[in-house]
């Protein structure tokens, strides 16, 4: 019988393991994951995400996430995400896939090894548009009357709408008037789903920036907020 259970404790542990997609890195603030069939969750640093979690930060709150396939994302206060789903199997791509929804707030993201395999695989509905990657370190900010504290360069707040930057590789910005594609160095804003994306210039570009704590760590070079890239963080 102590064979079978060990087979069985272990089978109920790799299930466990193949449900998480990432963790919790760093936490500033409150950070609940809405799961189906249960209350929400108080996450905290470790905390694992899994498939289907909607991810809400608190006001004055920042999260940071490390996903299976090294991708990281940053969560600027009042941040409403759903993790549709994040798989990476191998380097073939054939079954991998990055599916998220910024239902409001702002987020930064680094892509990992599915946005470097797999690019058309990886992207991120939002209420106006959606994006697909390139190998991207970027940033949206969906506003709705609540970014008094996000100026552009010239001071000027940002307008309603989905607003987005990209520090390097390029992103595609799409909803059902058209696309454009935004290149390391380029801002885009789109202010309604029936209204057509557009490149703005710098000066009235918004940059999605995060505190210096959630920003810095041990990790690799290419994750977010490290040497020159700390100028890009949210705020």
């Amino acid at each position: 019988m102590q064979p079978i259970l060990f087979m069985i404790v272990a089978l109920l542990t790799l299930n466990v393991s193949a449900s998480e997609l990432g963790k919790v890195t760093h936490l500033s603030g409150v950070l609940t994951a809405e799961r189906a069939g249960s209350s929400p969750k108080l996450l905290s640093v470790q905390s694992a995400i899994l498939q289907g979690d909607i991810l809400r930060t608190e006001e004055d709150s920042y999260a940071r996430i490390k996903f299976n396939d090294n991708a990281e994302l940053v969560l600027r206060p009042e941040t409403l995400l759903k993790v549709n789903e994040h798989t990476y199997q191998d380097a073939t791509g054939s079954s991998n896939k990055s599916d998220m929804e910024l239902i409001k707030g702002g987020m930064r993201a680094v892509t990992g090894l599915i946005g470097k395999h797999s690019p058309d695989a990886v992207k991120v509905g939002t209420p106006t548009a959606t994006i697909g990657i390139r190998g991207t370190h970027f940033g949206l900010l969906f506003c709705q009357d609540n970014c008094g504290n996000v100026p552009n360069p010239n001071g000027v707040l940002p307008e309603n709408g989905l607003h987005a930057d990209v520090v390097s590789g390029a992103i595609s910005v799409t909803n059902a008037v058209g696309t454009i594609e935004l290149v390391a160095g380029q801002f885009g804003y789109v202010s309604n789903m029936n209204a057509l994306p557009q490149q703005v210039p710098a000066n009235l570009g918004v940059q999605v920036t995060m505190p210096l704590a959630i920003r810095q760590n041990e990790a690799p070079s290419a994750t977010i907020g490290k040497g020159k890239e700390s100028q890009c963080a949210i705020q």
